[in-house]
């Protein structure tokens, strides 16, 4: 089957034309921690191939994706991507590292920076300022030609770029802006152009997510809340050795790259039917993403029941706590300046951490040892005078204390208590969710992302909601988003009905109309009596919207001779919005309509451009026509640059 563009309406669209048929879909899961690329040949969709062994790796971190980590030379030009940055940068001499910039979980920025722009700047480890466009771009860039290169030598001879299919995953919950500025990186990348915006799909975590889980066969997950035997566990193991037992599984399947996506709708499914409802919890890196889905047989497909979402809740909370801690102990003033002093000591001082932090369990009971880089020791001597081991038994935090090998050896209460914050976000995230009425039924929790894996967050899960839905974990869910997304870049009609996050709309001006219009708003223009500001609505936030559903609104041009329309686009949290100056409105983009190149001869005396407008797809997007005419017009809609 060639795979079509997402966003085709109907027939009588006259901007479809001849559609593109690509080899292969490759799927980016572009993450705050870490990231990969899988691919699948649209000639056999049920093979999704994830990408070769990366060079590097951590002690205690086995894993097919590569630390979303990026370096630049001194002179700000692309040096490195991974483990290959981290230990380049790791190996430079102190004096010369601080030359050069290196960058990680930096996908972040793009969720909490409230004005995002193309400008929008990231600041490396030496305290550098870049900009962030360039720095996702370089990322886009390096997972272009490494699956471009992996493909070629898979098929012996070079592929095109324009052969593939691409596939970026974003949150859920991130803005329009957020998901536009992906999209622009990856124009800048030359994954796709924006005369051939369809090459490049932005899918969302959760729902990538939520496809690959309807295809889980019983063998390719755990659950945790069932008394029955699963995978041949029964749920009295306790959770950690049959954890420890399905990873090993995992470990000897690990060696093929390849994961057959069975068609038939996968066991969980069988049991799920007409009506059900389920959520996906996708707790990755930065952000905790949650969706809740209702199953449409027969084909399977799916409506989203309420809008996504979530909130920076990642597991890089823990590692938050954890330089907390170490300010508590060794001073905050001390921890800012070795990070920037020595900066690539610091990178190891984290890297020791995630290991440990991978350790950490419900039923631990012994110490877990965290070595201090030996220019952290030696650095601390020089800035106080006095040694670690002097600040530790000074300091009062109890549970942490230094051990003879250079080690800061941590109770498991006190790794535990890091996790805390985060895990209690999450669940009381999960709490709000359940009481909402249309997720009151739900059957499934998926659990998924990787921050899934941590023992501490499913022990959470389970005790909170274990009586109210049964728990389900895919087996190698740090991938899982992965390969939902490349499923999704084969099928993208497969989300039929989504929720629309905001209410957006544009202002215009009505007749006036005496005791309804606030007086402060009237303005007469050639003797007729207009009300400003109204705000005329597209779409309400939580209203479900079709894929493929059209808003349509004609505008005509103040003058005949205009060549550009730009009209407002503003946007609410609220439902009920009257004007445009209401309270929680905000203005969140441009709809700009060209029309230099529609007029024909003769310009009629009055032009009605009609524009149409989708809520329904993973970004908005629009299309317009010049009424007069049928031609089309070129549309911009931006939520970026306006």
């Amino acid at each position: 089957m060639p795979l079509s563009p997402s966003h085709i309406v109907n027939d009588a669209d006259p901007n479809v034309s001849e559609q593109q048929t690509f080899l292969v879909v490759v799927a980016i899961d572009f993450g705050t921690t870490s990231s990969g690329y899988a691919y699948s040949f649209t000639k056999e969709p049920e093979c999704i191939h994830v990408m070769r062994r990366w060079e590097g790796g951590d002690p205690g971190v086995s894993n097919q994706k590569t630390p979303t980590t990026i370096l630049l030379t001194p002179e700000r030009k692309f040096h490195s991507f991974g483990y290959a940055a981290r230990d380049f940068y790791h190996d430079l001499d102190p004096n010369e590292a601080k030359q050069w910039l290196y960058l990680e979980k930096f996908k972040m920025k793009l969720h909490t920076t409230g004005d995002l722009t193309t400008e929008t700047d990231l600041t490396a480890a030496n305290g550098k300022k870049v900009q962030a466009l360039e720095i996702f771009a370089y990322a886009l860039q390096y997972f272009k030609e490494q699956a471009l290169k992996e493909l070629s030598d898979q098929a012996g001879s070079d592929f095109e770029n324009s052969d593939v299919r691409w596939v970026i995953t974003v949150p859920a919950i991130w803005k329009q802006p957020a998901k536009q500025f992906m999209r622009q990186a990856a124009y800048q990348a030359g994954l796709a152009s924006p005369e051939n915006s369809e090459q490049l799909i932005i899918a969302l975590e959760p729902e990538a997510a939520s496809i690959y889980c309807r295809k889980l066969r019983l063998h390719q997950m755990m659950e945790l809340s069932s008394k029955a035997a699963v995978n041949g566990y029964s749920a009295s193991d306790t959770v950690g050795a049959g954890f420890a037992q399905a990873k090993e599984h995992i470990r000897r399947n690990r060696q093929s790259r390849t994961f057959l996506v069975e068609n038939v709708i996968g066991e969980i499914w069988s049991e799920l039917e007409e009506g059900d409802k389920y959520v996906v919890v996708d707790s990755g890196g930065g952000t905790v993403d949650l969706t809740v889905h209702q199953i449409r047989l027969p084909e399977g497909h799916l409506k989203e029941l309420y809008k996504a979402t979530g909130g920076p809740y990642g597991s890089l909370g823990v590692d938050l706590e954890f330089e907390k801690l170490l300010c508590k102990i060794f001073g905050e003033d001390f921890i800012e300046q070795f990070k920037i002093k020595r900066p690539a000591a610091w990178v190891d001082l984290m890297i020791a951490f995630e290991s440990r932090k991978r350790a950490a369990a419900p039923d631990r009971t012994n110490p877990l040892n965290i070595t201090l880089p030996f220019s952290f020791i030696d650095y601390y001597k020089k800035f106080r005078g006095h040694s670690v081991e002097h600040a530790l038994r000074k300091s009062n935090v109890d549970f942490v204390k230094w051990s003879s090998q250079g080690m800061l050896r941590m109770s498991p209460d006190a790794m535990n208590a890091l996790f805390k914050p985060t895990i209690d976000s999450i669940i009381e995230h999960l709490r709000d969710l359940f009481q909402k009425p249309e997720v009151s039924t739900v059957k499934f929790l998926f659990l998924v992302g990787g921050f899934a894996e941590a023992p501490l967050l499913q022990q959470a899960v389970q005790t909170a909601f274990g009586d109210k839905c049964r728990i389900i974990i895919p087996q190698d869910v740090g991938l899982t988003i992965l390969k939902g997304a490349v499923l999704f870049g084969l099928d993208p009609a497969v989300i039929k009905v989504r929720r629309s996050p905001l209410t957006y709309g544009v202002g215009v001006l009505n007749r006036y109309v005496e005791g309804k219009h606030p007086p402060d708003k009237l303005l007469v223009k050639d003797g007729t009596r207009w009300c400003t500001d109204v705000f005329d609505k597209f779409i309400s936030a939580d209203q479900s919207v079709a894929l493929g559903e059209l808003v349509k609104r004609s505008y005509t041009p103040a003058k005949p001779s205009q060549l550009v329309i730009v009209i407002n686009i503003y946007s609410s949290e609220l439902d009920n919005v009257s004007f445009i100056t209401d309270p929680g409105v905000k203005k969140c983009g441009t709809l700009r309509l060209d029309l230099s190149g529609t007029s024909g001869t003769a310009v009629p005396a009055r032009r009605e451009i009609q524009t149409l407008m989708q809520f329904g797809d993973t970004e908005i997007k629009a299309t317009a026509i010049d009424i007069a005419t049928s031609k089309s017009v070129k549309v911009g809609i931006d939520f970026l640059n306006y």
